[in-house]
């Protein structure tokens, strides 16, 4: 069974969030002002446990769900990880499963992932700089050790894509030598604009590099070309190296957004369903399965959730940027007249 929204967008893809606690502290995303050693985590009584998360994974599955995305907080936080990872792949028979991962636990946890069966990985790199990267995981923690994990992860055989978010004034200045150390690596290296999520990450428009200016920046020195998505609805834009060096990505959610083919849903660690990354408010499926539902109620309550989907946030995002810049401009004309 397929299953649409009100824009005709199937469920393609989940996000699952298997803890919320996270070592780093970054500030985009977990400022320490906010999540310092008061903040209520959840506790684990609130936590999907792995056989809740796998009978919900089965019901996305029957309303067409094919990838899985683990993230956090920091996913290599929860011990049972690779047990999760298993069966999702033998159990429930996800053909793609993928990480997304700090990378500060991954060397020591690699093994344990690709005897699971986890088919790729996603690391986080803000930064090659060792103060910078302090200050941007929050910890001051050595990016030295982050490198560590993404090495031994790739001689496992694991696919890796590096994503680092760029922030204008802050790391904007080390793209070409992020995209030098990973070319070297053989890594797609993912560059993401600074996005307004959540309320806590003092987001502000002029602290985003457009998609487009960081491909002129690196074009200058390593000539690129467009390359053809994957398939539909494929968040990153890509670019290759025109002289063989590999692959960049821009997910440019804010410049360019890509509301209209969005095919993702986000599940957090207490089981709340998001059908946009940048919702408040989710939908309480853990709760459902928690009163007794069976498999096939189950699958009807998420399926009554996506049918009902609306979320286009980044579009209308753009599209008030874009009134607020012609009304500047209107404003500029009569004051210059």
């Amino acid at each position: 069974m397929s299953v649409r929204d009100q824009y005709q967008r199937p469920l393609r893809d989940l996000r699952i969030s298997v803890t919320d606690r996270c070592n780093f502290r970054c500030p985009y995303c977990m400022p320490k002002e906010v999540f310092g050693a008061g903040y209520p985590f959840l506790r684990d009584a609130q936590v999907m446990t792995l056989t809740e998360l796998t009978r919900m994974v089965r019901a996305f599955v029957g309303l067409g769900v094919e990838k899985i995305r683990l993230t956090g907080g920091e996913p290599l936080l929860r011990p049972d990880l690779p047990d999760l990872i298993q069966a999702l792949k033998a159990e429930v028979g996800i053909p793609d499963v993928a990480l997304t991962t700090n990378g500060w636990l991954l060397e020591k946890n690699a093994p344990a992932l690709i005897s699971a069966g986890l088919d790729r990985l996603n690391v986080s790199v803000d930064s090659l700089d060792p103060a910078t990267a302090g200050r941007l995981n929050g910890q001051g923690f050595d990016v030295e050790r982050v490198m560590r994990g993404i090495d031994a992860a790739a001689a496992l055989g694991f696919p890796i894509k590096i994503n680092c978010v760029v922030q204008r004034g802050i790391n904007d200045g080390e793209i070409p030598a992020l995209c030098r150390v990973f070319r070297a690596r053989g890594h797609t290296l993912r560059f993401i604009e600074f996005m307004d999520v959540g309320n806590t990450n003092h987001w502000t428009p002029a602290r985003v590099v457009p998609a487009r200016e960081i491909v002129d920046r690196i074009g200058a020195i390593w000539p690129l070309e467009p390359v053809d998505p994957a398939y539909r609805g494929e968040v990153a834009a890509r670019y290759r190296y025109r002289d063989g060096g590999g692959e960049i990505g821009l997910i440019s959610s804010v410049t360019e957004p890509f509301c209209r083919d969005c095919h993702r849903a986000r599940l957090s660690a207490d089981g709340k369903l998001y059908t946009c990354l940048f919702a408040s408010l989710g939908w309480d499926v853990l709760g459902c399965l928690r009163a007794g539902a069976d498999d096939p109620e189950l699958g009807r309550f998420v399926s009554r959730i996506w049918q009902g989907r609306l979320d286009r946030y980044s579009d209308e995002r753009a599209e008030l940027l874009r009134a607020g810049e012609a009304r500047a401009k209107v404003e500029m004309s009569y004051i210059g007249g």
